[in-house]
């Protein structure tokens, strides 16, 4: 076994989920954090209000695409690494993190210039024409995001890799300081400034300037591993080992975009035929409302993938070592965490929904802005505790190198139900059926799941006693 990292084979599981896990989570909350902040800023500013908000909604999805290929390449990094670690091929691992590197940087700079390019379109696929102040607003706050994308799929791709290499304290620094810059300067930006949806894209930006810079500094001084030239070269294996362990993470935030692209679309036809909505003057108000309530699951669903994708360096090393043991009972643990995590996040949405809303400008909205956000959150959210002990099964099939079973759960979550009942639940429900869209979606993936966790325990067990 790789000498530093030994301690993953022999210190209890508990202890180990904690010290992996809360720097992943704090590093993930304050991830999420870049975009909510926006969000209530953007919100309580007078002058942009629930058509800001709306522009925000449309621009997530596109950023969530960045993400995709960031964690792709750095989740599928991480567990590459952690595997061969436990089996002590150094030389594999540090392969893996040099073409990471390369992958990372070329597709950033694509991907922003495809955004550049092609925003009108773009935003008008993501329901950026409810009205015309909502795509102004979208169009100018997507083209200042567009040119931090390399920069913000870097510090994401690089974020796992640098846990992998035994410093998740790191990790969360170099997070928690691009966030913390954003939350500073989108005041003075928005407020100070007045430079609107600008102000806040550039504020996001310079943050993960931030924390690409600190990423880079990190991959200078690697305690695991000492990179060579060589590893920056191609080598066709290691790369397709690399994204194959990574696609889970891919189709878990890709197909996210698919399923938000259905929603957005969806709240835009039949927010048209609604009595309320299908006004002008309140038309952008659906598409904001769904937007801050995704904003708010995504900040527990940090919680949960971060615990998650904390364990991926315990799992991958001890499943390197054969030692399968350990490795179920980190599952079981994390399963019960997670369950508790969905729990209080349930009784929050549930009881609290008016203070949830009034977070984001609701006092200079309309009655029908509070009416709807309450019926939002109580339904969207209903099976939120299905929801986390979903994600975290996808990630720990992940962590074992089971990529296939990973795979196919994500994909069944969210094209399979999550875009399909986007789609077919409005047509009898109208509105109402983009909300219950997402608690069906959970329930039946929820079903699926069971039978995937009692089989893996079951192999778990057999493979101990040999």
């Amino acid at each position: 076994m790789e000498q530093n990292q030994a301690y993953l084979a022999t210190e209890k599981v508990s202890k180990l989920m904690r010290k992996y896990a809360v720097p992943c989570i704090i590093s993930l909350l304050v991830g999420a954090l870049y975009n909510i902040v926006d969000q209530i800023f953007i919100a309580n500013a007078s002058y942009l209000g629930s058509y800001g908000n709306a522009a925000n909604t449309v621009v997530f999805p596109l950023t969530v695409i960045a993400l995709a290929v960031a964690v792709m390449i750095g989740d599928g990094c991480c567990a590459f690494v952690s595997l061969n670690l436990g089996k002590g091929d150094k030389e594999a691992a540090a392969g893996s993190i040099g073409l990471s590197v390369i992958m990372t940087a070329a597709s950033g700079i694509f991907l922003c210039a495809v955004y550049l390019l092609f925003s009108k379109p773009i935003i008008t696929m993501f329901g950026g024409t409810v009205n015309e102040e909502t795509f102004a607003l979208s169009k100018e706050y997507f083209f200042y995001i567009s040119l931090g994308i390399p920069f913000y799929m870097f510090g994401q791709a690089m974020n796992p890799v640098i846990r992998a290499d035994g410093s998740p304290k790191f990790a969360m620094v170099s997070t928690l300081l691009g966030a913390m810059l954003n939350i500073i300067l989108d005041p003075i930006f928005i407020f100070g400034f007045r430079w609107g949806m600008m102000g806040a894209a550039v504020a996001t930006v310079i943050g993960q300037v931030a924390t690409a810079l600190l990423s880079i500094m990190y991959l200078l001084h690697l305690k695991s591993v000492k990179l060579s030239k060589r590893d920056f070269c191609w080598r066709k294996e290691i790369v397709c080992r690399t994204l194959s362990l990574g696609i889970c993470s891919f189709l878990s935030q890709i197909s996210l975009v698919a399923a938000m692209a259905a929603i957005n679309n969806m709240i835009r036809k039949y927010g048209a035929l609604d009595p309320v909505f299908g006004q002008e003057m309140y038309a952008q108000i659906p598409m904001a409302v769904v937007g801050i309530v995704m904003k708010v699951f995504q900040i527990v669903i940090s919680i949960v993938i971060g615990m998650a994708a904390g364990c991926i360096p315990v799992v991958g090393y001890n499943m390197g070592a054969n030692l399968q043991k350990r490795v179920k009972s980190l599952f079981s643990l994390l399963l019960a965490s997670e369950a508790a995590v969905g729990l209080a996040a349930l009784l929050v949405v549930e009881l609290l929904p008016r203070q949830l809303i009034g977070i984001f400008g609701s006092a200079n909205e309309s009655v029908y802005y509070t009416d709807f956000a309450v019926k939002a959150f109580r339904i969207y959210l209903c099976m939120i505790v299905f929801a986390c002990l979903n994600k975290a099964t996808f990630i720990f099939l992940q962590a074992m190198g089971k990529a296939v079973a990973s795979t196919m759960l994500s994909i069944i979550r969210e094209l399979v139900f999550g875009v399909g009942f986007a789609l077919l639940l409005p047509v009898a429900f109208g509105l109402d059926g983009v909300l219950y869209s997402m608690p069906v979606s959970d329930i039946l993936t929820a079903v699926v799941s069971a039978v995937i966790i009692a089989a893996t325990y079951k192999q778990l067990s057999c493979e101990n006693k040999i």
